[in-house]
């Protein structure tokens, strides 16, 4: 599920600077927040894993969702109040691992192995948008950040549009099966997730110097968030393209 990430608001940025702080916010201090996240919550994801493997028969959709809710509700406080960033971000990992960890291993249950290459290619992504924003092969200028944001605001509503239409037991033809249309439309999906971590470096790359360093915890959070939208929508996108062959 795909949602505009709030930290990339210019409100959120601005709320966090006048808040201020101790300290000044580095590119490295950001980098090592950012991993000490996503180390949390590949540790939660495992937790979940585990557990349900203890115990193959439990019903795990209150953990999914139950997890995915909590975790929602973290992230909009900590967007409004980005100086509870190095309490919530923490917080945040952890109820979205908890989910991740059930949501994979209903993965592994119909499409065995997809998890595992879901997760080498969000950090094969990661790296290669990292490279490119560091040798300036892609430059984010206002034009290219409006792109993107416009369209993950789009998907979004398509998404939420999806979800409603889903009550009323009406379902979009096509684009969630495992037909050439499923397969663009989660290529489309997975390209602008990807594209939104150039809005994390340039975003950390902006703050760095000028922001406390409390931001970096803020930071940290926002690079979590996309790297959880990448991750969601390779496992589909793996899914579709290697998920006949391996069940």
């Amino acid at each position: 599920m795909a949602f505009t990430n709030p930290a990339y608001s210019d409100q959120a940025i601005a709320r966090a600077r006048a808040e201020g702080g101790t300290g000044v916010m580095t590119v490295a201090g950001a980098a090592w927040k950012s991993l000490a996240l996503v180390l949390l919550a590949a540790a939660s994801a495992g937790y979940t894993w585990y557990q349900i493997v203890q115990v193959p028969d439990r019903n795990i959709s209150g953990v999914i969702f139950g997890g995915v809710i909590a975790a929602f509700i973290v992230a909009m406080i900590t967007s409004f109040k980005p100086n509870l960033a190095r309490i919530t971000a923490p917080i945040y990992a952890v109820l979205e691992g908890l989910a991740l960890g059930g949501i994979s291993y209903i993965y592994e249950a119909q499409f065995k192995g997809v998890p595992l290459i879901a997760v080498g290619l969000t950090f094969g992504v990661a790296i290669s948008m990292l490279s490119l924003y560091s040798l300036r092969i892609i430059t984010v200028t206002d034009r290219l950040r409006g792109i993107i944001v416009g369209a993950t605001a789009g998907i979004m509503m398509f998404y939420l549009i999806t979800i409603v239409l889903g009550f009323f037991h009406i379902q979009m033809p096509g684009v969630f099966g495992f037909g050439w249309a499923g397969i663009l439309f989660s290529s489309a999906v997975v390209i602008v997730a990807a594209m939104n971590l150039l809005l994390n470096f340039d975003m950390i790359e902006r703050l760095s110097g000028n922001a406390p360093k409390q931001m970096e915890w803020y930071a940290g959070f926002a690079m979590l968030v996309t790297l959880v939208w990448l991750y969601l929508e390779l496992l589909r996108w793996a899914s579709i393209i290697f998920g006949g062959r391996r069940r």
